[in-house]
């Protein structure tokens, strides 16, 4: 299985997650966990998903989700997990 880490970052608003969940259903990309935490009306979020299926189309779905953030007004990253392996190695 290969994973990323999406990262979404904003003003909190309905339907961020919603958004989110949305595109990725839509790229058959299944979520394996989400965090989401609210503090001084600032939305913050974090989920792991499975991107086996588009893994040769990840530059797609990069760009895709960071276009979603810009319509949205918050910001998503998206990286593979495998920068997250290597770096708690160094």
């Amino acid at each position: 299985m290969k994973k990323a880490v999406i990262t979404v970052v904003g003003d909190d608003k309905p339907g961020i997650i919603a958004a989110v969940s949305t595109r990725l259903s839509e790229n058959q990309i299944n979520i394996l966990d989400v965090s989401q935490t609210l503090m001084d009306n600032v939305f913050t979020m974090s989920m792991l998903v499975d991107i086996t299926k588009v893994d040769d189309k990840f530059q797609e779905l990069q760009n895709s989700l960071k276009e979603l953030g810009k319509n949205m007004s918050v910001s998503i990253h998206t990286q593979r997990q495998e920068i997250f392996d290597t770096i708690s190695k160094i």
